[in-house]
C-alpha cells in the first residue's frame, strides 16, 4: 500500500522502517549466503590476506557507494510523486525530456523493466537453493534433500500467492530484523578474534588486490557484485514506505549486519582457508548450523516474495502505461489496493524458477546467471538519473556529469566483469529480457497504429449528434468508452445505425493514464456538457492505480444524469486487428501484435465493469 510521503517521526517512523526490512531488504539481506563464497570460487582465488582483505574491501565500498551514495543519497530523491522504480523514472523522463531524447531513454527504461523480470526468475531459485545448502554442511544426511526441498518450497511459495501477502507480510519485518541481527552476531564473533580484518575499510586493500592479479581481480567483481543485487528494490519500493524509513532501516540495521558478516567471513578465511567452500555457515558453531539454515530459508522466502510481488506490481504499471497487454489482475486485499496477484506472471515465474533449480542444481552454478540483469538495470538507472537531474532539477551539464560519470564507470566495471558469465547462464535473464522487450515495444507501437487507424475513420462527436438530432431517446444511461472523448466512438455510431436510438443520458468516456503514479480525486474527472443529455467525460488514473470506472462514476453528482450502477449500460468497442502489408511495423512484429491483442484480457474486466451491463461492438482494424 502506498504511504503518503511517510516522513513520520518516532514510533511511526520506526514502524515503517521495520516494515521496510521485510519488503525492501530481503534480496540484499540474503546475499551473504553466497556472495563472498562465489568471489573466491568463480575465479579460483587462493585465500590469502591480500585476497581476503581485497574482497572484503570491494564489498564494503560497493555497499557504501552503490547503495548509500547512489541509491539512498541520489536516485531515491528522483521520485515520481513519491514513487520509485525504473518504470516510474521512465515516466518522469518521458514527461520532462525533449522529443529527441524520448525514444532512446524510454526504450532504455523499458529494457531495464524487462531485465527485472529476468531477475525475478533467478532470485527465488538462487536464494532458496543457497539456504537449503546449509543443511548438508551440518549433516551429510541432507545431501540428497537440497533439490527436492528447494522445489517444494518454491512450489508452495507460488501456490500461496493467490491468497495475498497481507497476513504473512506482518511477520516479514520482525523475521528480517532477527536475520540481520544474526548476520551481525555471527560476523562480530570472528571480527573480535581477528580485529585486523577491519583494515579492509581502507581502499588501499583494493589496490593491492588488483595489483596482485589484475585479470582475476577484475573478473572477481562479477561475483562480488552479488553483495548489492537488491539495490534496485530500495528504489522500486520507495512508494510503500518513503525514503526516510528505508534510509533509517539501512543505516541502523541492514548495513551494519551486512558489513559485520562480510568482514566476519573475511576473518574466518584468514584463520581457516578451507572454509572457503561455505564461509557463511562456517561462521556458526556446529550446533547452530541447522537453526541458522532454517532462519536463512525463511529469509530467502521473504526475499523471493518481495521479487514476486514486485513483478506483479511492475506488470500493473506496464499495463497502465501501455507497454504490455491487459492481463487478469486479482486484488487480494479489500483495504490495500497495491496488493495484487497476476496469475499469468505467477505461473511463468514458478516454471522459470523451478526449471532453473533443476537445470543448475546448485547455487554456485546458478550464480553464473545472476548479476548480468541487475548490473544492466543499474547502468540504465544511472543514465535515466542523469536525464532527470538535467531536465527536472536543472543541474548544469558539468555538475550532472561530475556526479554521474564516477557512478557510471563503477556500474560499467561491474557490468563488464559480469559479461563473461553470459555463456555460463547469464544468457538466461538476457533472453527473458529480450523477449519481453520485443513484446513491450511491439505492443506500444501496435497500440499507436491501431489508434491512428481508428482516427482515420473517426468523426467528431458533435457532427454525429447533429446528424442524428431527431433520434429516439430511450430511458437509462449509456456510457461509451473510447480513447478520444472528442471523437464519436464506433460503438455509438453502430448503435445509431442499427438500433436508431440514443439513451436519455449518454456519456462519451475516455480513460487516460497519467504519467504519474497517483491522480488526486479532485483531478480524476473532466466533465463537459454537450447539451440534450450528452456529456464528454475524461477519467484519469495514475499508472500505479487500477482503474475502477463504476466506482468513480457512482461518486459523481451531476444534475439530470442518473449514475446508479443498475441504470448504466456500458458500450465497448472491440477491435479485430488484421496484419496487412500497410507500412508501419515489420510483418513479423505485426503478427506478434495480433497474437498479443487476441490474448489480452477484456477491457470490461480491466475497467471493473459489471459483466451484465456490458455490450461489445466489433470493429475491423488493419495495421
Amino acid at each position: 500500500m502506498r504511504q503518503d510521503q511517510h516522513e513520520g517521526h518516532g514510533r511511526a517512523l520506526a514502524g515503517l522502517a521495520l516494515g521496510s526490512l521485510g519488503v525492501v531488504f530481503g534480496d540484499i539481506g540474503t546475499s551473504p549466503l553466497y556472495a563472498f563464497r562465489e568471489a573466491f570460487h568463480h575465479q579460483h582465488l587462493v585465500v590469502s590476506p591480500t585476497t581476503a582483505l581485497g574482497v572484503a574491501s570491494v564489498a564494503f565500498w560497493a555497499l557504501i557507494v552503490i547503495i548509500s551514495v547512489k541509491y539512498i543519497g541520489l536516485v531515491m530523491r528522483a521520485d515520481n510523486h513519491g514513487e520509485g522504480g525504473i518504470l516510474a523514472l521512465t515516466a518522469l523522463v518521458l514527461r520532462k525530456s525533449g522529443p529527441g531524447q524520448i525514444a532512446l531513454l524510454v526504450q532504455l527504461g523499458v529494457f531495464g523493466t524487462a531485465l527485472l523480470y529476468g531477475d525475478g526468475v533467478i532470485t527465488p531459485a538462487i536464494s532458496v537453493l543457497s539456504a537449503g545448502e546449509g543443511f548438508p554442511v551440518a549433516s551429510s544426511a541432507f545431501d540428497d534433500m537440497v533439490l527436492p526441498l528447494a522445489c517444494v518450497i518454491l512450489t508452495l511459495l507460488f501456490l500461496v500467492q493467490r491468497r495475498g501477502t497481507g497476513g504473512i507480510g506482518k511477520v516479514f519485518g520482525p523475521v528480517m530484523l532477527v536475520w540481520f541481527t544474526v548476520l551481525g552476531v555471527l560476523g562480530l564473533s570472528q571480527i573480535l578474534d581477528h580485529p585486523a580484518v577491519l583494515q579492509a575499510v581502507n581502499p588501499v586493500n583494493i589496490v593491492h588486490f588488483f595489483a596482485a592479479d589484475p585479470g582475476k581481480a577484475f573478473l572477481t567483481l562479477g561475483s562480488i557484485f552479488l553483495v548489492v543485487t537488491g539495490g534496485e528494490a530500495l528504489y522500486a519500493d520507495m512508494g510503500h514506505f518513503g525514503r526516510r524509513p528505508i534510509a533509517l532501516a539501512w543505516y541502523a540495521v541492514a548495513l551494519p549486519g551486512l558489513l559485520l558478516n562480510y568482514f566476519g567471513q573475511a576473518a574466518l578465511l584468514l584463520k581457516e582457508p578451507a572454509e572457503v567452500a561455505h564461509p557463511f555457515y562456517g561462521l556458526a558453531p556446529e550446533w547452530a548450523i541447522i537453526p541458522v539454515a532454517a532462519l536463512a530459508t525463511m529469509a530467502t522466502v521473504i526475499a523471493s516474495q518481495a521479487l514476486i510481488s514486485g513483478a506483479f506490481s511492475l506488470t500493473v504499471q506496464a499495463t497502465q502505461l501501455e507497454f504490455l497487454p491487459r492481463v487478469r489482475v486479482v486484488h487480494t486485499s479489500r483495504s490495500h489496493s497495491g496488493q495484487v496477484y497476476v496469475p499469468l506472471v505467477n505461473w511463468a515465474l514458478m516454471v522459470g524458477s523451478i526449471g532453473l533449480v533443476l537445470a543448475f542444481r546448485t547455487s554456485s552454478n546458478l550464480a553464473g546467471a545472476y548479476g548480468i540483469a541487475v548490473t544492466s538495470t543499474m547502468v540504465i538507472t544511472t543514465l535515466l538519473f542523469y536525464a532527470v537531474a538535467r531536465s527536472r532539477w536543472n543541474w548544469s551539464r558539468a555538475r550532472a556529469l561530475l556526479v554521474v560519470i564516477p557512478l557510471f564507470l563503477i556500474d560499467l566495471a561491474f557490468f563488464g566483469a559480469n559479461v563473461p558469465k553470459i555463456p555460463h547462464g547469464g544468457w538466461i535473464p538476457l533472453l527473458i529480457a529480450g523477449g519481453l522487450f520485443i513484446q513491450m515495444v511491439t505492443w506500444r507501437r501496435g497500440r499507436e497504429l491501431v489508434a491512428r487507424a481508428l482516427r482515420r475513420g473517426e468523426r467528431p462527436i458533435r457532427e454525429v449528434l447533429r446528424d442524428h438530432a431527431g433520434v429516439v431517446r430511450v430511458p437509462g444511461t449509456a456510457v461509451f468508452l473510447f480513447r478520444d472523448p472528442d471523437g464519436a466512438p464506433p460503438a455509438l455510431i453502430s448503435n445509431l445505425r442499427h438500433n436508431k436510438v440514443l439513451h436519455r443520458s449518454t456519456l462519451i468516456l475516455g480513460v487516460q493514464t497519467a504519467e504519474r503514479p497517483y491522480v488526486p480525486a479532485s483531478e480524476r474527472l473532466r466533465w463537459a456538457d454537450l447539451g440534450d443529455g450528452i456529456h464528454q467525460v475524461v477519467m484519469s488514473f495514475g499508472f500505479m492505480e487500477e482503474p475502477n470506472v463504476p466506482a468513480v462514476l457512482e461518486g459523481v453528482d451531476v444534475p439530470g444524469v442518473k449514475l446508479a450502477r443498475d441504470d448504466i449500460t456500458y458500450f465497448l468497442g472491440r477491435e479485430a486487428v488484421l496484419s496487412t502489408s500497410v507500412p508501419g511495423m515489420h510483418p513479423l512484429l505485426e503478427k506478434l501484435y495480433v497474437v498479443l491483442h487476441r490474448g489480452a484480457d477484456s477491457a470490461a474486466r480491466f475497467f471493473k465493469l459489471p459483466p451484465e451491463s456490458v455490450y461489445e461492438v466489433g470493429t475491423h482494424v488493419e495495421i
